[in-house]
């Protein structure tokens, strides 16, 4: 039985990355052989892709999906809206379908904002809190015409707590290829590929392909209990276009860019579906069905990712981190990354 504490490392917070590189590919990257490490930059990524690879990516965007606002009382407050309840996916993207529409939430301060509350932001926004759903999390109606439109005027980054509350430029908490607005947290692995570096790839005679895995913050929640097979995980929509599963399945190796494109690859190949919701837990014991190699970044002590990379690569995931805190490496949404190899 796996446990919560074989997940744990010290991690200093002077390791954890607070803002990003000047250059989204002079991140560094620790290349992982099995035997043996190299010290290299992600921008030498192509130098590690062969011809009949097929890189996979996340084209999931972040929302601005984060409104402060003032109470009648003059109290601060804020609304962090995670995901619509009646959602369809459909690509023209959130918002777009009525002037209203119900969302999972996180509200605070919640005890202050009793059901039936409505706050109005602006000319188009206005939110209408609803019933409590536990784990901070509310119902809230959101009243919009053109939401994007209302969140680009009115919204924040969703920035994970141990970031500062902005960034200079919010555009680097968002890929190059991101897409369709609908996550609550960046696929932060992506945070690092620029054209150049995926031209680079193609040049060496690798595909590049894309699925979606709309990412939730549960994705980052830390374990709490001791027995892993007690965490829950919640749902996330994800969708595996026919094309790319089809180049994956012809590929000589899948190197998946991030663990929310592993996830929705592994759930694919799980589920049988190409589209739809996953709560899928990958653990010590899992079977990968599709990803031989693996780009991600460095990831929280007790966090269903890092239990992810121990199903990828098993008990060397400790060195590797050991390692990369000793050569100073940096942590987290805006810090390095790593390349990982497939341990059967």
């Amino acid at each position: 039985m796996a446990t919560r504490d074989e997940f744990d490392y010290v991690l200093p917070p002077e390791r954890i990355a607070a803002q990003p590189l000047a250059a989204r590919d002079a991140s560094r990257l620790l290349v992982d052989h099995g035997d043996r490490v190299e010290h290299r930059l992600t921008a030498d990524l192509a130098d590690y892709v062969r011809a009949g690879d097929v890189i996979v990516m996340n084209d999931t965007k972040v929302l601005p999906s984060r409104v402060r606002f003032r109470r009648a009382t003059g109290g601060a407050a804020e609304v962090l809206l995670l995901e619509p309840r009646d959602d369809t996916h459909d690509p023209s993207g959130p918002g777009q379908s009525g002037n209203a529409r119900i969302w999972d939430a996180l509200v605070r301060p919640s005890r202050k904002l009793a059901p039936g509350t409505r706050v109005v932001i602006g000319d188009d926004l206005a939110f209408v809190f609803g019933d409590d759903l536990g784990d901070g999390r509310r119902l809230v109606a959101v009243e919009s015409s053109d939401l994007s439109r209302a969140l680009d005027a009115h919204g924040e980054m969703p920035l994970p707590p141990y970031l500062p509350a902005r960034i200079a430029d919010p555009s680097r908490y968002q890929t190059v290829y991101a897409s369709r607005p609908a996550s609550a947290a960046a696929p932060t692995a992506g945070l690092h590929l620029t054209p150049a570096t995926l031209d680079a790839c193609e040049a060496r005679g690798a595909r590049l392909a894309r699925v979606e895995l709309v990412v939730g913050l549960d994705t980052f929640r830390p374990i709490t209990v001791d027995d892993l097979s007690q965490h829950r995980m919640h749902s996330e929509y994800y969708r595996v276009p026919q094309a790319s599963m089809q180049a994956c399945t012809s590929a000589e190796r899948v190197i998946a860019i991030g663990t929310t494109t592993v996830r929705a690859l592994e759930s694919a190949a799980t589920r049988g579906e190409l589209e739809g919701r996953t709560d899928l837990f990958i653990r010590r014991g899992y079977e990968f069905k599709v990803v031989d190699v693996l780009m991600t970044n460095f990831h929280l002590p007790c966090s269903t990712l890092l239990v992810m990379i121990d199903a990828f690569v098993g008990p060397r995931w400790r060195e590797l981190y050991e390692i990369a805190l000793h050569e100073q490496y940096r942590f987290l949404s805006f810090g390095d990354a790593m390349l990982l190899q497939h341990q059967q």
